[in-house]
C-alpha cells in the first residue's frame, strides 16, 4: 500500500504542542466519550503528544489503548505523559495511518482528531481504520474547518492568517477545511451507518484569547509552518511577522472572540 506523501503542515514545535496539550477527551472527543466501555481495545490514531490518548486509557480500562503517530519524538513526550498519570494500559508506536501495522478487526475503537486534514488520501485512511476496526466497532474522526473559523474584531492582517494557511497546507498535501467534507469522505470510504454532526472551540476569555492568540503568534514565525511558508514561496519572513503582530492585536483586544469549528463523525463497522 502506498505510504503518506503529505508534508505535517504544523511540525511539532512548542508553540504546536502547547496547543496539542490542550486537548482533552472533554474538550475535543465529547462526540466519542458515550461510545467508550471499559475493555474495549482502542486505536488513537495520530495520538501526538498523548493527551486525548490517556484520557480515552482511563476511560476504558482495564482496556487497552494503543497510540501512534508518525512521529517518534512526539510519542516519547505522550509515554511521559501516560507514565505521570500512572496508567498502564496505554502503549505507543509510530504508524502511517494509510498503512497500519495491525491485523483486521483488531480494534472496538479507531480515533482520529485532527488527523486527516494533513494526510495525502483522507478516504484511503479511512479505509485502513475501518479495516482494523471490528464488526459492531466504530471509527470516529474529527476536524476543524479552517476557513469557517471566525473571529471578532476584524483586526487587519488576520484573513491573510487564513488565507495563507490554507496555502500552506494545501501545498503540503493535505485539505484545511476537512471539517465539512467529513461525511463524503466517510461514505466514500465505504460506510453506510454514519452520525453526523459538530462541535466548536470558542476563545473569548482574557486568558485563553491570550493564549491561542500567543501560540498562534509563535507558529507563524517559529515553527515547521514558517519554514515551509516562506521555502514553499507563500510569504516573506517579513510577512508572517506581521501576520503575528496580528495575532498580538486581536488578543489584546477586550472584546476579542475566536470560534474553530469542527466536523464530526462516529462510522459503525
Amino acid at each position: 500500500m502506498p505510504k503518506e506523501t503529505a508534508v505535517y503542515t504544523h511540525g511539532h514545535h512548542e508553540s504546536v504542542l502547547r496547543s496539542h496539550q490542550w486537548r482533552t477527551a472533554a474538550n475535543s472527543a465529547a462526540y466519542l466519550i458515550g461510545e467508550l466501555r471499559p475493555g474495549q481495545a482502542v486505536l488513537d490514531v495520530g495520538c501526538g503528544p498523548g493527551t486525548i490518548t490517556a484520557d480515552i486509557a482511563e476511560l476504558v480500562a482495564p482496556g487497552r489503548v494503543t497510540g501512534v503517530d508518525a512521529s517518534g519524538d512526539v510519542l516519547e513526550r505522550a509515554a511521559e505523559n501516560a507514565a505521570g498519570r500512572g496508567l498502564e494500559n496505554v502503549e505507543f508506536a509510530t504508524a502511517d495511518v494509510h498503512s497500519l501495522d495491525f491485523p483486521d478487526d483488531s480494534f472496538d475503537v479507531v480515533h482520529a482528531h485532527q488527523v486527516l486534514q494533513h494526510v495525502s488520501d483522507p478516504v484511503r485512511a479511512l479505509r485502513e481504520m475501518r479495516r482494523v476496526c471490528r464488526p459492531g466497532g466504530v471509527v470516529a474522526a474529527r476536524d476543524s474547518d479552517y476557513a469557517a473559523m471566525t473571529w471578532y474584531p476584524e483586526v487587519p492582517g488576520m484573513h491573510e492568517w487564513q488565507e495563507l494557511y490554507g496555502r500552506v497546507a494545501r501545498a503540503n498535501g493535505g485539505e484545511p477545511d476537512a471539517g465539512r467534507r467529513l461525511l463524503s469522505w466517510a461514505r466514500q470510504a465505504g460506510f453506510t451507518d454514519i452520525t453526523p454532526t459538530a462541535a466548536a472551540w470558542c476563545f473569548a476569555t482574557p486568558e485563553n484569547r491570550a493564549w491561542w492568540s500567543g501560540l498562534w503568534a509563535d507558529r507563524t514565525t517559529a515553527s515547521v509552518y514558517a519554514e515551509l511558508a516562506v521555502d514553499g514561496g507563500h510569504a516573506t519572513a517579513g510577512q508572517l511577522t506581521a501576520v503575528a503582530e496580528a495575532w498580538h492585536t486581536w488578543g489584546a483586544e477586550p472584546d476579542a472572540w475566536f470560534m474553530v469549528p469542527h466536523g464530526e463523525v462516529l462510522c459503525r463497522v
